[in-house]
Parts: C-alpha cells; structure tokens; sequence
C-alpha cells in the first residue's frame, strides 16, 4: 500500500503552475511509492500539463474538477464573475474528486497539499484525520496582510466601511511593513465589500492558517527576515522554499519546455542588463490604450524589449508595430518570472519595489503614457539606473544562493519533503 496525496489547485493566474512546481519537486524527491493525485479544473489542467515532463508526470494524476459555471451559462467576460462561480462550487467539487480518486486507486488520501488560498482544505483535513500542507506562492509581506486582516481593519477602515481619510495609514505595527499605506492594501482587505466571495475567501485563510501542519511559501529566507521571523512565530512549521522559478528548475529532470516561442537564442544575443522585460501576469492586461502607449515609448526608446503578452491582446497594438520591433524586440504569450503578482498584490508589489528593495521605479499616476514610460524607460536602463541595478544584483545573489545545495531554501525544502515522506511512515502504521 502506498501514500495518497491529494493535491488541491487554485486554478486562476499561475497560482496552480506554481502549485504544480512544488508538486514535480516532491515527487522526484520523496523516495516512496507515493500516489499524488493532482485536482484542478480540467482548463486549467490542459494549459499546465501541456509541457508535460517524462517519468516525474507519470507520478501524479490529474483530475478535473468543475469550474462551477453552468451548463448553458454564458460568461460576461468579467474575471469576478469566473472567480465567484467557481468558489461557489467548493469545497465540493474537490470532495467529488478525491472520491473518484479514492475509488479509483482503492488507497485513502492520507495528506492534503493545497494552495493557500482553499482554506477550507483545514475542515477537510480534520475530518478525514490527515494533515493539511498549505502552500503560499507569492511574498511573505503579502501573506502578512491577510494575517493581520482583522488588525489592518480596525485601524484603517471608517465609519462607513471604506479607507477614506485613512488612505495614509501606514502598517507600522507589522515587521518591515512600515512602509506600506492603507491605499496600498488588496480592496478585498479593506473594500467596503468586504463580504464579496474573494474577500471572505482570503479573511478566511487568515484565520485558518494556524491549522495547517506545515506551511511552505515562495520566497527565501534572507529576503525579508523581519517579516519572516515574525511568520515563523505565528506558525508552528513555517519553510521559505522559493523562489519557485528558479528553484524548480533543478534538478535538470524537471526542466519543462521553456522557450516554446524561440526567444532565447535572441535573448542570448543581447548585452547584459540591456533589455527591457515587461509582463502582466496571465489575469490582468492593461487598456487597448496603455498597450498603445507602452508600445509608442518602446519603439521611440529603441530598446531591446522581451514582451510577455497574450496574443488576444496583440490586436490592440498600433498597427505595424510588430513588424517595425521585429529585430530589436520580441513579444511572445508566455515567459517565466521570478516573482509571480499573486491576487491583488500589486499595490504592494510596487511599494516593495520602489520603496523598499529599490529596484524599480512606479508609474506616475497609475497609467501609462508614452512621455512618461519613454522617460522613466531611459532611466532604468541608462546611468541614473546604476543604483537599481546594483540592487537587483544583490537580491539576485542572495536567491541564487537560497536554492544551493546548502542554502535556506533547499534545506528547508527537505524539510518539506521530509514531512511529507514521514507522513506515510505514521499513516500506516497507525494502520496496522
């Protein structure tokens, strides 16, 4: 008889990718006849299996689970209507499947290895008296947030619901978060609707993170120790073993098809720190006239550019521009990140960029203009941008250093395999 993970994915951005990372790791490295069973809606299971990787694929089986949009239902085009039904179909769509999979395999799920955000897998894992593993992709500061949810609201919110009059109230109260305002926060923090289905999903995971045997989040332990820190107070296990990105890249068994669209012999003819690389994530897309803007300061700068956008979105390019770029720039739908924008995170993202790490530079007013990106463009990339270089290369360093064979986040990722292994040794000998 052999363990039965049950692996539970947010199936939105490049929450269950990232899921599916940690996922491939585990399996290659826990040394046991382990079952994983891998949960997911069958969309997003399509676009994530679709770089399929050999032997260590063959470990997990993915199963479809309903989106929770109806049959006949025609969806507005808006990401909150697709978020809500499908939350509304959990957790049950999820018992479904494990179900199947039990019947299937005729073995009990003796683990339950989800993303953060599906809290209520702490409900489920006591009922079946297994341990819950909750995995957090994105950064410690913006876990921190929806820690410290019910404190942040007390301070920040009005009479009336809303941050009005507080929008400079700053988290001083929270580790290293000194520098983020109330006007910085996800609006499912501090939003007047604060009953909307994200918002009560991500209040809920707050409060039930404490239940969780072992938590595992994106980041490394010498980015943010302040923070940190406090996190591992708060939690009985608590592992930094990221950055995923560049941690799931070894061993070299786990290497997916990366460059499906052919843009790194290009990239590889470029000079060092010379190329611009813009991307949104997979959920958000800026207005047909941000893109027009973004694309005019691109080609008016003349810099090489590597430009990660889906292709529904090219036809809002001006007309020409594709062809006009083509030696000095490439767009392409998909390239990898370090850091994955997680739901509502960006606010603070920039915050921490520009304010913190300094590495970056904001949009002056939120929108985007050929002037400004033109300007702040040159910037970056030329004389006055030596300072942010400087400290990319440092935060660099000390990740590159994270995933070593000795360094924090290998260790701690062992850790994390080590429960995980040692599970199935008390599992079944409870058993017998």
């Amino acid at each position: 008889m052999s363990q039965h993970v049950a692996v539970l994915a947010f199936r939105f951005g490049r929450h269950a990718a990232g899921l599916l990372s940690v996922v491939r790791r585990l399996a290659t490295a826990t040394p046991l006849t382990a079952r994983i069973s891998f949960f997911n809606t069958a969309k997003s299971n399509e676009s994530i299996f679709s770089g399929s990787i050999g032997d260590v694929d063959d470990k997990i089986n993915a199963y479809n689970v309903t989106d929770g949009v109806p049959e006949g239902h025609v969806l507005s085009g808006n990401l909150p209507e697709v978020v809500e039904l499908f939350l509304k179909a959990t957790p049950g769509n999820f018992r479904e499947g494990m179900e199947a999979a039990e019947r299937e395999s005729g073995v009990r799920i003796s683990c339950l290895l989800t993303d953060a955000f599906l809290w209520f897998a702490a409900d489920m894992a006591e009922e079946r008296c297994v341990p819950w593993v909750s995995i957090w992709g994105s950064a410690p500061f913006s876990l921190a947030v929806h820690v410290y949810t019910d404190d942040i609201r007390k301070m920040v919110l009005g009479a009336n619901g809303g941050i009005e009059g507080h929008e400079e109230q700053v988290l001083d109260f929270i580790p290293r978060l000194s520098s983020i305002r109330a006007i910085d926060l996800p609006e499912d923090v501090v939003s007047k609707n604060l009953n909307s289905p994200v918002a009560q999903m991500l209040h809920k995971m707050g409060m039930n993170l404490s239940r969780a045997a072992i938590i595992a989040i994106n980041s490394f332990e010498e980015l943010e120790p302040a923070i940190i820190n406090d996190l591992k107070f708060k939690f009985k296990n608590f592992v930094n073993i990221g950055p995923f990105t560049l941690s799931s890249s070894s061993p070299s068994s786990l290497l997916a098809p990366v460059d499906p669209n052919g843009y790194l012999p290009w990239l590889d003819k470029q000079k060092a720190t010379s190329v611009v690389y813009i991307s949104f994530g997979t959920m958000i897309t800026p207005s047909p006239p941000e893109l027009v803007a973004l694309a005019e300061a691109l080609e008016a700068t003349g810099l090489p550019f590597l430009w990660s956008l889906k292709d529904s979105a090219k036809d809002n390019l001006p007309p020409g521009f594709l062809k006009r770029t083509s030696l000095n720039g490439k767009v392409v739908p998909w390239a990898p990140q370090l850091q994955e924008p997680y739901f509502g995170d960006q606010n603070m993202n920039l915050r921490m960029v520009e304010g913190i790490w300094r590495i970056g530079l904001g949009v002056k007013g939120g929108v985007f203009t050929k002037s400004v990106l033109a300007r702040d463009l040159e910037l970056i990339l030329g004389h006055e941008g030596r300072e942010l270089k400087k400290n990319i290369g440092v935060l660099k360093q000390l990740s590159t250093k994270a995933i070593e064979s000795n360094g924090s986040s290998t260790k701690n990722f062992t850790i994390l395999s080590e429960f995980v292994s040692d599970v199935q040794e008390l599992y079944f000998s409870l058993s017998d």
